[in-house]
């Protein structure tokens, strides 16, 4: 009997995991088509929402923006946006917002690991897929806030007109 012919027997009679029944998979606390509805809603809001370095810096000096940092407390402890709040990711819960930002018009400008370049160590690059940034924007626009914007480029940290701080920040 040839491989592939028995391989192909295997295969057909090998026990086939049934998939859970409704009751059992069913989940209140994950919704996959309303992530979906609100990722789709947030990426057509986030195309006027994201800025420059210069724009982000001129925005972060205004008064009652909130600049946040989404990103671990260890990679937020090493290098961040002087003045950064940091409200790790997994952290972003309805009371952690509203303690960290109570109110959902407050303009808040995010940044993650890949808008800089040339400090792996705290800002270690994702896959453009998986950038923090689009996971954050989706988020905060899920929980209603439509005041946030997004540093656009990646920007070589020692060319940055951004200040940093931290226990890796050159002083």
């Amino acid at each position: 009997m040839g491989t592939s012919l028995l391989l192909s027997l295997l295969l057909a009679t090998a026990p086939v995991a049934a998939a859970p029944a409704a009751d059992e998979a069913d989940n209140p606390q994950i919704d996959m088509p309303a992530f979906l509805e609100a990722a789709r809603a947030a990426a057509e809001h986030r195309r006027t929402h994201r800025v420059g370095e210069a724009e982000f810096l001129r925005m972060m000096a205004e008064p009652g923006t909130i600049v946040l940092d989404a990103r671990s407390a260890q990679r937020y402890g090493e290098l961040h946006v002087a003045g950064a709040v940091n409200l790790s990711f997994p952290d972003i819960t309805v009371e952690s917002l509203a303690r960290v930002l109570p109110d959902k018009d407050t303009r808040v400008l995010i940044y993650c690991n890949n808008n800089f370049a040339g400090a792996e160590g705290p800002f270690p690059a994702k896959i453009a897929s998986a950038s923090l940034n689009l996971s954050t924007f989706v988020t905060l626009y899920d929980y209603g806030y439509r005041n946030v914007y997004e540093l656009g480029p990646n920007v070589r940290l020692e060319a940055s007109k951004l200040p940093f701080a931290g226990t890796l920040a050159r002083n």
